[in-house]
Protein backbone atom coordinates (compact mmCIF):
# COMPACT_ATOMS: atom_id res chain seq x y z
CA UNK A 1 0.00 0.00 0.00
CA UNK A 2 0.99 3.60 -0.48
CA UNK A 3 2.67 5.54 1.86
CA UNK A 4 0.01 7.19 4.28
CA UNK A 5 0.77 11.02 3.24
CA UNK A 6 1.15 9.68 -0.71
CA UNK A 7 -3.10 8.66 -0.37
CA UNK A 8 -4.14 12.55 -1.44
CA UNK A 9 -2.61 15.50 -2.02
CA UNK A 10 -2.06 18.22 0.75
CA UNK A 11 -5.07 20.13 -1.26
CA UNK A 12 -7.38 16.95 -1.70
CA UNK A 13 -6.41 16.28 1.94
CA UNK A 14 -8.00 19.93 3.33
CA UNK A 15 -10.74 19.28 1.13
CA UNK A 16 -11.38 15.88 3.37
CA UNK A 17 -10.68 17.35 6.30
CA UNK A 18 -13.33 20.23 6.26
CA UNK A 19 -15.75 18.21 4.09
CA UNK A 20 -18.17 18.17 7.17
CA UNK A 21 -17.73 21.20 8.00
CA UNK A 22 -18.23 22.47 4.33
CA UNK A 23 -21.53 20.44 4.05
CA UNK A 24 -23.45 21.28 6.72
CA UNK A 25 -26.91 22.75 5.76
CA UNK A 26 -29.42 24.54 8.21
CA UNK A 27 -31.49 21.65 8.06
CA UNK A 28 -34.06 23.89 9.96
CA UNK A 29 -36.89 24.14 7.57
CA UNK A 30 -35.12 22.08 4.64
CA UNK A 31 -37.32 20.44 2.28
CA UNK A 32 -36.37 16.76 1.91
CA UNK A 33 -35.82 16.13 -1.80
CA UNK A 34 -37.87 13.03 -2.63
CA UNK A 35 -34.98 10.77 -2.91
CA UNK A 36 -35.97 7.89 -2.37
CA UNK A 37 -38.07 5.24 -4.92
CA UNK A 38 -41.40 5.53 -3.10
CA UNK A 39 -41.26 8.96 -3.23
CA UNK A 40 -41.08 10.01 0.56
CA UNK A 41 -38.77 12.27 1.67
CA UNK A 42 -38.29 10.73 4.89
CA UNK A 43 -35.09 9.00 5.72
CA UNK A 44 -35.14 5.86 7.60
CA UNK A 45 -32.83 4.02 10.54
CA UNK A 46 -31.52 1.11 10.90
CA UNK A 47 -29.87 0.25 14.09
CA UNK A 48 -27.79 -2.47 13.87
CA UNK A 49 -25.73 -3.00 17.17
CA UNK A 50 -28.17 -1.77 20.14
CA UNK A 51 -25.46 -0.74 23.19
CA UNK A 52 -24.74 2.73 24.95
CA UNK A 53 -22.91 4.30 21.36
CA UNK A 54 -25.17 3.02 19.03
CA UNK A 55 -28.23 4.11 20.98
CA UNK A 56 -26.34 7.43 21.55
CA UNK A 57 -25.84 7.83 17.73
CA UNK A 58 -29.79 6.45 17.06
CA UNK A 59 -30.75 9.39 19.19
CA UNK A 60 -28.81 12.01 17.39
CA UNK A 61 -30.17 11.18 14.39
CA UNK A 62 -33.67 11.55 15.79
CA UNK A 63 -33.12 14.55 17.30
CA UNK A 64 -32.50 16.45 13.74
CA UNK A 65 -35.09 18.24 12.65
CA UNK A 66 -35.05 16.61 9.39
CA UNK A 67 -37.27 13.74 8.79
CA UNK A 68 -35.32 10.74 10.13
CA UNK A 69 -37.15 7.67 11.68
CA UNK A 70 -35.80 4.11 13.35
CA UNK A 71 -37.70 1.49 11.82
CA UNK A 72 -35.52 -1.62 12.27
CA UNK A 73 -33.09 -2.90 15.08
CA UNK A 74 -30.41 -5.64 15.41
CA UNK A 75 -28.47 -6.89 18.01
CA UNK A 76 -27.06 -9.89 19.33
CA UNK A 77 -28.09 -10.22 22.27
CA UNK A 78 -31.94 -9.43 23.41
CA UNK A 79 -31.80 -7.86 27.07
CA UNK A 80 -29.57 -4.98 25.20
CA UNK A 81 -31.54 -4.81 21.95
CA UNK A 82 -34.96 -4.15 24.50
CA UNK A 83 -33.30 -1.55 26.52
CA UNK A 84 -32.19 0.14 23.66
CA UNK A 85 -36.10 -0.06 22.80
CA UNK A 86 -36.88 1.05 25.52
CA UNK A 87 -34.76 3.92 25.85
CA UNK A 88 -35.38 5.14 22.63
CA UNK A 89 -39.31 4.96 22.29
CA UNK A 90 -39.85 6.94 25.38
CA UNK A 91 -37.36 9.95 24.07
CA UNK A 92 -38.42 10.09 20.89
CA UNK A 93 -42.07 8.71 20.18
CA UNK A 94 -42.70 11.08 17.30
CA UNK A 95 -39.75 9.25 15.40
CA UNK A 96 -39.65 5.94 16.36
CA UNK A 97 -41.51 3.19 14.69
CA UNK A 98 -39.79 -0.20 15.45
CA UNK A 99 -42.49 -3.02 15.60
CA UNK A 100 -42.53 -6.04 17.27
CA UNK A 101 -42.00 -7.55 13.64
CA UNK A 102 -38.61 -5.19 13.08
CA UNK A 103 -36.46 -6.09 16.59
CA UNK A 104 -33.83 -9.20 15.14
CA UNK A 105 -31.98 -11.17 17.27
CA UNK A 106 -28.84 -13.03 16.02
CA UNK A 107 -25.68 -12.71 13.79
CA UNK A 108 -27.95 -12.66 10.73
CA UNK A 109 -30.04 -9.61 12.13
CA UNK A 110 -27.92 -6.42 10.54
CA UNK A 111 -29.14 -8.56 7.11
CA UNK A 112 -33.02 -8.62 8.06
CA UNK A 113 -32.40 -4.52 9.79
CA UNK A 114 -30.93 -3.32 6.57
CA UNK A 115 -33.19 -5.22 4.23
CA UNK A 116 -35.92 -3.03 5.74
CA UNK A 117 -34.26 0.00 4.28
CA UNK A 118 -34.78 1.55 0.57
CA UNK A 119 -32.01 3.15 -1.06
CA UNK A 120 -30.83 6.48 0.12
CA UNK A 121 -31.83 5.41 3.71
CA UNK A 122 -28.97 4.96 6.58
CA UNK A 123 -28.07 2.15 8.73
CA UNK A 124 -26.44 2.68 12.33
CA UNK A 125 -23.52 -0.04 12.36
CA UNK A 126 -22.32 0.23 15.84
CA UNK A 127 -21.84 -3.43 16.90
CA UNK A 128 -18.45 -4.58 18.27
CA UNK A 129 -15.48 -2.82 15.44
CA UNK A 130 -14.54 -6.93 14.56
CA UNK A 131 -17.61 -6.88 12.50
CA UNK A 132 -18.26 -3.25 10.94
CA UNK A 133 -15.90 -4.96 7.01
CA UNK A 134 -19.09 -7.81 7.09
CA UNK A 135 -21.92 -5.19 7.82
CA UNK A 136 -20.88 -2.48 5.43
CA UNK A 137 -19.96 -4.76 3.04
CA UNK A 138 -23.83 -5.57 2.96
CA UNK A 139 -25.21 -2.56 3.31
CA UNK A 140 -23.07 -1.26 0.22
CA UNK A 141 -24.64 -4.55 -2.10
CA UNK A 142 -28.34 -3.53 -0.74
CA UNK A 143 -27.07 0.39 -1.56
CA UNK A 144 -28.20 2.00 1.29
CA UNK A 145 -25.79 5.01 3.39
CA UNK A 146 -24.17 4.05 6.21
CA UNK A 147 -23.00 6.19 9.85
CA UNK A 148 -20.88 3.16 11.40
CA UNK A 149 -18.60 3.96 14.85
CA UNK A 150 -15.17 4.36 15.47
CA UNK A 151 -12.54 2.28 15.15
CA UNK A 152 -13.50 1.01 11.84
CA UNK A 153 -10.81 -1.86 11.90
CA UNK A 154 -8.68 -3.80 14.13
CA UNK A 155 -5.75 -4.99 12.53
CA UNK A 156 -4.45 -4.57 9.24
CA UNK A 157 -6.27 -7.16 7.12
CA UNK A 158 -9.05 -5.66 8.27
CA UNK A 159 -8.10 -2.29 7.59
CA UNK A 160 -7.35 -3.03 4.15
CA UNK A 161 -10.32 -4.83 3.71
CA UNK A 162 -12.60 -1.38 4.50
CA UNK A 163 -10.19 0.89 2.35
CA UNK A 164 -11.29 -1.32 -0.90
CA UNK A 165 -15.22 -1.09 0.59
CA UNK A 166 -15.03 2.64 0.73
CA UNK A 167 -14.12 2.74 -2.58
CA UNK A 168 -16.92 0.49 -3.69
CA UNK A 169 -19.27 2.54 -1.56
CA UNK A 170 -18.29 6.01 -3.09
CA UNK A 171 -18.51 4.24 -6.80
CA UNK A 172 -21.93 3.60 -5.90
CA UNK A 173 -22.48 7.28 -4.35
CA UNK A 174 -23.42 6.50 -0.68
CA UNK A 175 -22.86 8.62 1.76
CA UNK A 176 -20.71 7.11 4.77
CA UNK A 177 -20.23 8.55 8.22
CA UNK A 178 -17.43 7.81 10.80
CA UNK A 179 -17.75 8.21 14.61
CA UNK A 180 -15.02 10.45 14.95
CA UNK A 181 -17.38 13.19 15.85
CA UNK A 182 -14.43 15.50 17.04
CA UNK A 183 -13.90 16.28 13.30
CA UNK A 184 -17.26 18.18 12.94
CA UNK A 185 -16.44 20.19 15.88
CA UNK A 186 -17.01 23.56 14.70
CA UNK A 187 -14.37 25.35 17.15
CA UNK A 188 -11.65 22.73 16.53
CA UNK A 189 -12.49 23.12 12.88
CA UNK A 190 -11.74 27.10 13.36
CA UNK A 191 -8.52 25.38 14.99
CA UNK A 192 -7.44 23.79 12.19
CA UNK A 193 -7.59 26.40 9.92
CA UNK A 194 -5.76 29.25 12.43
CA UNK A 195 -2.87 26.30 12.40
CA UNK A 196 -2.57 26.30 8.59
CA UNK A 197 -2.71 29.43 8.60
CA UNK A 198 0.76 29.38 10.71
CA UNK A 199 -0.88 30.90 13.56
CA UNK A 200 1.51 28.67 16.37
CA UNK A 201 3.89 28.80 13.52
CA UNK A 202 4.97 25.28 12.16
CA UNK A 203 3.83 21.94 14.43
CA UNK A 204 6.33 20.33 16.33
CA UNK A 205 4.91 18.31 18.79
CA UNK A 206 2.12 16.66 19.87
CA UNK A 207 0.73 15.42 23.44
CA UNK A 208 -2.27 13.60 24.22
CA UNK A 209 -3.79 12.05 27.53
CA UNK A 210 -6.70 9.65 28.36
CA UNK A 211 -5.49 8.91 31.71
CA UNK A 212 -8.15 7.85 33.66
CA UNK A 213 -10.04 4.71 35.74
CA UNK A 214 -11.37 1.99 33.93
CA UNK A 215 -14.01 2.88 31.95
CA UNK A 216 -16.14 0.27 29.56
CA UNK A 217 -15.45 -3.20 29.38
CA UNK A 218 -11.82 -2.88 29.65
CA UNK A 219 -11.36 -5.33 32.47
CA UNK A 220 -13.31 -8.14 32.72
CA UNK A 221 -13.44 -11.23 35.32
CA UNK A 222 -13.27 -14.89 33.97
CA UNK A 223 -16.42 -16.10 32.80
CA UNK A 224 -19.08 -18.34 34.83
CA UNK A 225 -20.30 -20.53 32.44
CA UNK A 226 -23.26 -21.38 34.23
CA UNK A 227 -24.34 -17.81 34.41
CA UNK A 228 -23.23 -17.10 30.95
CA UNK A 229 -22.72 -20.42 29.21
CA UNK A 230 -21.71 -18.83 25.71
CA UNK A 231 -17.97 -17.80 25.53
CA UNK A 232 -18.73 -15.95 22.12
CA UNK A 233 -21.78 -13.80 23.55
CA UNK A 234 -19.61 -13.04 26.95
CA UNK A 235 -16.83 -11.79 24.42
CA UNK A 236 -19.44 -9.69 22.53
CA UNK A 237 -20.83 -8.57 25.87
CA UNK A 238 -16.85 -7.59 27.06
CA UNK A 239 -15.67 -6.72 24.17
CA UNK A 240 -13.05 -3.91 25.43
CA UNK A 241 -11.43 -6.38 27.39
CA UNK A 242 -10.52 -8.67 23.62
CA UNK A 243 -8.65 -7.72 20.76
CA UNK A 244 -10.53 -9.70 18.49
CA UNK A 245 -13.60 -7.73 19.05
CA UNK A 246 -12.41 -3.82 19.37
CA UNK A 247 -8.50 -3.83 19.36
CA UNK A 248 -8.72 -3.66 22.76
CA UNK A 249 -9.05 -0.38 24.97
CA UNK A 250 -6.14 1.05 23.39
CA UNK A 251 -8.09 1.25 20.26
CA UNK A 252 -11.50 2.42 21.29
CA UNK A 253 -10.73 4.93 23.53
CA UNK A 254 -7.12 6.33 22.42
CA UNK A 255 -8.53 6.78 18.53
CA UNK A 256 -9.73 10.37 19.41
CA UNK A 257 -7.06 11.88 20.54
CA UNK A 258 -4.96 10.21 18.00
CA UNK A 259 -7.39 11.42 15.28
CA UNK A 260 -6.97 14.84 16.95
CA UNK A 261 -3.67 15.40 16.51
CA UNK A 262 -3.66 14.05 12.94
CA UNK A 263 -6.17 16.31 12.50
CA UNK A 264 -4.25 19.50 13.18
CA UNK A 265 -0.77 18.30 12.04
CA UNK A 266 -2.62 17.28 8.71
CA UNK A 267 -0.53 14.12 8.08
CA UNK A 268 -0.70 10.42 9.61
CA UNK A 269 2.46 9.45 11.22
CA UNK A 270 4.84 6.92 9.62
CA UNK A 271 5.99 4.73 13.02
CA UNK A 272 5.40 3.91 16.49
CA UNK A 273 7.67 3.05 19.34
CA UNK A 274 5.47 1.96 22.50
CA UNK A 275 6.35 0.55 25.87
CA UNK A 276 3.09 -0.21 28.18
CA UNK A 277 2.15 -3.36 30.58
CA UNK A 278 -0.17 -4.70 33.17
CA UNK A 279 0.18 -4.10 36.70
CA UNK A 280 -1.42 -6.20 39.47
CA UNK A 281 -4.78 -7.17 37.54
CA UNK A 282 -5.90 -9.74 40.35
CA UNK A 283 -7.97 -12.24 38.71
CA UNK A 284 -9.01 -9.88 35.53
CA UNK A 285 -8.66 -12.09 32.39
CA UNK A 286 -8.84 -9.32 29.83
CA UNK A 287 -6.20 -8.90 27.49
CA UNK A 288 -5.32 -5.28 27.89
CA UNK A 289 -2.49 -3.42 29.24
CA UNK A 290 -3.72 -0.95 31.73
CA UNK A 291 -0.84 1.64 30.55
CA UNK A 292 0.56 2.98 27.78
CA UNK A 293 3.21 5.24 26.20
CA UNK A 294 3.53 5.55 22.59
CA UNK A 295 5.74 8.24 20.25
CA UNK A 296 4.67 8.52 16.94
CA UNK A 297 7.13 9.87 14.35
CA UNK A 298 5.38 12.16 11.42
CA UNK A 299 6.99 11.69 7.81
CA UNK A 300 8.94 15.20 8.62
CA UNK A 301 10.24 13.54 12.08
CA UNK A 302 8.47 15.64 13.96
CA UNK A 303 6.99 13.59 16.95
CA UNK A 304 3.64 13.09 18.78
CA UNK A 305 3.25 11.56 22.26
CA UNK A 306 0.26 9.76 23.54
CA UNK A 307 0.01 8.67 27.54
CA UNK A 308 -2.63 6.34 27.80
CA UNK A 309 -3.64 5.25 31.53
CA UNK A 310 -6.55 3.00 33.19
CA UNK A 311 -5.88 2.78 37.10
CA UNK A 312 -7.60 3.91 39.95
CA UNK A 313 -6.53 6.51 42.54
CA UNK A 314 -4.42 8.76 39.59
CA UNK A 315 -3.96 11.93 38.09
CA UNK A 316 -6.94 11.91 35.33
CA UNK A 317 -6.45 13.54 32.17
CA UNK A 318 -8.31 13.72 28.85
CA UNK A 319 -6.37 16.58 26.36
CA UNK A 320 -4.60 17.21 23.29
CA UNK A 321 -2.05 19.77 22.33
CA UNK A 322 0.07 21.00 19.81
CA UNK A 323 3.11 22.97 20.16
CA UNK A 324 4.41 25.55 17.26
CA UNK A 325 7.40 27.39 16.50
CA UNK A 326 5.87 30.13 17.26
CA UNK A 327 3.18 28.97 20.59
CA UNK A 328 0.54 26.20 21.09
CA UNK A 329 -2.60 25.53 21.01
CA UNK A 330 -5.12 23.60 23.10
CA UNK A 331 -7.37 20.99 21.43
CA UNK A 332 -9.38 19.49 23.69
CA UNK A 333 -8.69 19.67 27.02
CA UNK A 334 -12.23 18.63 28.41
CA UNK A 335 -12.81 15.17 26.75
CA UNK A 336 -15.00 14.94 23.41
CA UNK A 337 -17.02 18.30 24.41
CA UNK A 338 -16.43 21.17 24.85
CA UNK A 339 -13.67 20.97 22.92
CA UNK A 340 -12.27 24.39 24.59
CA UNK A 341 -9.44 25.22 22.21
CA UNK A 342 -7.38 27.88 22.45
CA UNK A 343 -3.90 29.38 20.99
CA UNK A 344 -1.12 31.10 22.62
CA UNK A 345 1.79 32.71 22.00
CA UNK A 346 4.39 31.17 23.63
CA UNK A 347 4.36 27.46 25.17
CA UNK A 348 2.21 28.41 28.74
CA UNK A 349 -1.05 28.07 28.91
CA UNK A 350 -1.06 31.72 30.30
CA UNK A 351 -4.12 34.01 30.33
CA UNK A 352 -1.70 36.59 29.60
CA UNK A 353 -0.72 35.00 26.42
CA UNK A 354 -3.82 33.98 24.42
CA UNK A 355 -4.04 34.64 21.00
CA UNK A 356 -7.56 32.99 20.64
CA UNK A 357 -10.79 31.24 22.22
CA UNK A 358 -13.09 29.57 20.50
CA UNK A 359 -16.61 30.97 20.93
CA UNK A 360 -18.62 29.11 24.29
CA UNK A 361 -21.21 27.85 24.17
CA UNK A 362 -19.88 24.61 21.52
CA UNK A 363 -22.57 22.61 19.46
CA UNK A 364 -22.22 19.12 20.39
CA UNK A 365 -20.23 17.49 18.02
CA UNK A 366 -22.71 14.24 18.36
CA UNK A 367 -24.99 16.34 16.79
CA UNK A 368 -23.13 17.71 13.85
CA UNK A 369 -21.62 14.69 12.37
CA UNK A 370 -25.70 13.58 11.90
CA UNK A 371 -26.07 16.96 10.50
CA UNK A 372 -23.61 16.93 8.07
CA UNK A 373 -23.93 13.12 7.10
CA UNK A 374 -28.03 13.94 6.99
CA UNK A 375 -27.33 17.17 4.82
CA UNK A 376 -24.79 15.36 1.87
CA UNK A 377 -27.69 13.10 1.67
CA UNK A 378 -30.17 15.66 1.03
CA UNK A 379 -27.77 18.13 -0.82
CA UNK A 380 -26.79 14.66 -2.64
CA UNK A 381 -23.56 15.69 -2.40
CA UNK A 382 -20.28 13.06 -1.78
CA UNK A 383 -19.37 12.16 1.33
CA UNK A 384 -16.98 9.59 2.74
CA UNK A 385 -15.37 9.78 5.64
CA UNK A 386 -14.02 5.83 5.30
CA UNK A 387 -10.38 6.52 4.33
CA UNK A 388 -9.71 9.30 7.01
CA UNK A 389 -11.38 6.50 9.75
CA UNK A 390 -9.39 3.67 8.35
CA UNK A 391 -6.37 5.89 8.57
CA UNK A 392 -7.11 6.83 12.16
CA UNK A 393 -7.92 3.31 12.76
CA UNK A 394 -4.61 2.02 11.83
CA UNK A 395 -2.46 4.38 12.96
CA UNK A 396 -3.83 3.34 16.50
CA UNK A 397 -3.82 -0.08 15.54
CA UNK A 398 0.38 0.58 14.95
CA UNK A 399 0.76 2.25 18.34
CA UNK A 400 -0.83 -0.72 20.17
CA UNK A 401 1.00 -3.20 18.06
CA UNK A 402 4.52 -1.72 19.21
CA UNK A 403 3.48 -1.63 22.60
CA UNK A 404 1.96 -5.26 22.65
CA UNK A 405 5.10 -6.58 20.39
CA UNK A 406 7.74 -4.39 21.97
CA UNK A 407 9.13 -3.47 18.66
CA UNK A 408 9.64 -0.34 16.83
CA UNK A 409 6.62 -0.38 14.12
CA UNK A 410 6.19 1.51 10.80
CA UNK A 411 3.73 2.00 8.75
CA UNK A 412 4.45 -0.26 5.99
CA UNK A 413 5.37 -2.70 8.47
CA UNK A 414 1.84 -2.87 9.22
CA UNK A 415 -0.23 -3.09 6.64
CA UNK A 416 2.44 -6.00 5.73
CA UNK A 417 1.13 -7.72 8.63
CA UNK A 418 -0.85 -11.04 8.24
CA UNK A 419 -1.99 -11.10 11.94
CA UNK A 420 -5.86 -10.90 11.53
CA UNK A 421 -7.64 -11.26 14.73
CA UNK A 422 -10.62 -13.24 13.57
CA UNK A 423 -10.25 -14.10 9.95
CA UNK A 424 -13.79 -15.96 10.00
CA UNK A 425 -15.78 -13.22 11.85
CA UNK A 426 -18.31 -13.37 9.45
CA UNK A 427 -19.37 -16.81 10.02
CA UNK A 428 -19.73 -16.68 13.49
CA UNK A 429 -22.68 -18.42 14.73
CA UNK A 430 -25.27 -17.87 18.11
CA UNK A 431 -24.20 -21.71 19.32
CA UNK A 432 -20.76 -21.86 17.78
CA UNK A 433 -17.41 -20.75 19.17
CA UNK A 434 -15.50 -18.35 19.74
CA UNK A 435 -12.45 -16.74 17.74
CA UNK A 436 -10.56 -16.90 20.92
CA UNK A 437 -10.56 -19.47 23.63
CA UNK A 438 -9.79 -19.33 27.27
CA UNK A 439 -7.49 -22.22 28.37
CA UNK A 440 -7.90 -24.63 31.05
CA UNK A 441 -7.44 -21.81 33.69
CA UNK A 442 -10.33 -19.40 32.05
CA UNK A 443 -7.50 -17.21 31.10
CA UNK A 444 -6.86 -15.90 27.38
CA UNK A 445 -3.28 -15.02 25.73
CA UNK A 446 -1.93 -11.80 26.88
CA UNK A 447 0.57 -9.93 24.63
CA UNK A 448 3.77 -10.27 25.87
CA UNK A 449 6.79 -7.61 25.10
CA UNK A 450 9.76 -9.20 22.79
CA UNK A 451 8.34 -12.65 23.11
CA UNK A 452 6.62 -12.75 19.52
CA UNK A 453 7.96 -10.24 16.96
CA UNK A 454 5.32 -8.49 15.44
CA UNK A 455 3.01 -10.72 16.43
CA UNK A 456 0.75 -8.79 19.41
CA UNK A 457 -0.06 -12.50 21.29
CA UNK A 458 -0.22 -16.26 20.05
CA UNK A 459 -2.65 -19.10 21.04
CA UNK A 460 -0.69 -22.27 22.40
CA UNK A 461 -0.52 -25.12 20.35
CA UNK A 462 -1.95 -22.73 17.56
Amino acid sequence: MDHPTSLSSRRQFLAKASQGAASLSVLSGITLPHVHAAGSDQINIALVGCGGRGTGAASNSLGLKAQTRLIAMADVMENRLEASFNGLSNKHPDRFSVSADAKFIGFDAYKKAIDMLRPNDVVILATPPAFRWVQFQYAISKGVNVFMEKPICVDAPSGKRMLELGKQAAAKGLKVGVGLMCRHCRVRGELFDRIQQGEIGDIILGRAYRLQGPVGTCFTKPRDPKAEPSELLYQIKNFHSFLWASGGAFSDFNIHNIDEICWMKNDFPIEAKATGGRTDRGDYVDQNFDHYSVEYTFRDGTKFWLEGRNAMKTHNEFASYVHGSKGMAIISTAGHFPSKAMTFKGHNKSAKEIIWRGKQPEPNPYDLEWQDLVAAIVDNKPYSEVERGAMASLVTVMGRMSAHSGQAVTFDQLMAHDHEFAPNVDKLTLDGPAPLIADADGKYPTPYPGANGLYEYVVKGA
